[in-house]
C-alpha cells in the first residue's frame, strides 16, 4: 500500500500544498484554477468540499463555498473535479471535507469513487481518529491517505493518536481559531510541530495563516509542507486565474 502524498514529500523534501474550493466560481472554473495552481508550482492539491456549516473556515473561504453551494454544488461534483484534474496533472489531489456529506454519500462508496477518480485521500477537519473507524477501514481498503488535524490545544495523547492514524501527513493548525491569511504565522506552529515530532510524526503540513513566500520559507524550516488556502481563494476571487497564477508563483518561490 503506497501513499501518493508521502511519495511526493519524500521526492521533493519540502512541499507547497494549495487549497481551493470545488465549484468556485463555477465547477469548470474551479478545475481550471486547480490545474493553474499545479502549473504555478504547487506540489499537492487540497480541494475543498463546500459545506453549509464550515466551522473552521474564515470569511474568504466561507464566501467562496457559499457561491458554490448556491450554484447547486453536490458531493459528486467533487469526485468529478478530482477525476478531471488528475487526468491533467501528475500530483496528489486530496479532498478536504467535513464528514457529514461523506456519511450521506456512503463512506465505502465515497472511498471507492474517490480512488477510481485518482484521488489521493481525505483531509477531515471535524473527524477525530477514535470516531473514524468506518473511514479508516474504507481508506485502507482503497489505498487512500487520511489526514487528521492537530491543534496547539490538543493533548499529547490526542497528538499521538493523530500521528498514529494519519497517512500522508498530519495537518498542524498553526493558530487557534479559523483560517485566514495573517501577517505573521503564529509561533505556536513551531511548538506544535515539535510536539508532533516528539510523538513520532515524520510528515507534518502546517496550515492556517500562510500568505507569502517568506512565510512559506519560514514554515518549511520546521514543517514538511506549507498549506495555503485563503490567500489563493482571495486571488482567484479578485483577479481570476491570472491573479491566482501570480500569487501561487510568489508562494512557490518560498520553497
Amino acid at each position: 500500500m503506497s501513499s501518493q502524498v508521502e511519495a511526493a514529500i519524500s521526492a521533493k523534501g519540502k512541499v507547497l500544498i494549495g487549497y481551493l474550493p470545488v465549484g468556485f466560481p463555477t465547477l469548470q472554473e474551479s478545475i481550471e484554477a486547480a490545474v493553474a495552481l499545479v502549473e504555478s508550482g504547487i506540489d499537492i492539491l487540497e480541494l475543498g468540499v463546500p459545506y453549509s456549516d464550515p466551522v473552521m473556515d474564515g470569511l474568504v473561504i466561507q464566501e467562496a463555498t457559499q457561491v458554490a453551494l448556491s450554484n447547486g454544488f453536490k458531493l459528486a461534483h467533487a469526485i468529478e473535479a478530482v477525476k478531471q484534474v488528475t487526468a491533467r496533472v501528475d500530483i496528489p489531489v486530496l479532498l478536504m471535507t467535513y464528514f457529514n456529506p461523506v456519511i450521506q454519500y456512503g463512506v465505502d462508496k465515497f472511498a471507492t469513487d474517490l480512488a477510481a477518480a485518482g484521488g489521493a485521500g481525505l483531509i477531515t477537519p471535524d473527524l477525530i481518529p477514535d470516531e473514524a473507524g468506518e473511514w479508516l477501514s474504507a481508506a485502507e481498503k482503497h489505498d487512500l491517505d487520511r489526514v487528521f488535524l492537530a491543534a496547539p490545544s490538543s493533548t499529547d495523547e490526542r497528538l499521538a493518536q493523530a500521528v498514529k492514524y494519519s497517512r500522508g501527513f498530519v495537518y498542524a493548525v498553526s493558530t487557534m481559531g479559523i483560517t485566514g491569511a495573517r501577517q505573521d504565522v503564529d509561533v505556536a506552529a513551531k511548538t506544535l510541530v515539535a510536539r508532533l515530532r516528539a510523538v513520532g510524526a515524520t510528515h507534518v503540513g502546517v496550515g492556517v495563516g500562510i500568505s507569502t513566500g517568506t512565510q512559506v520559507s519560514e514554515v518549511l524550516t520546521y514543517g514538511d509542507g506549507a498549506i495555503v488556502g485563503s490567500a489563493l481563494v482571495k486571488a482567484l476571487n479578485d483577479g481570476g486565474v491570472s491573479e491566482l497564477r501570480t500569487v501561487a508563483s510568489e508562494l512557490a518561490e518560498g520553497k
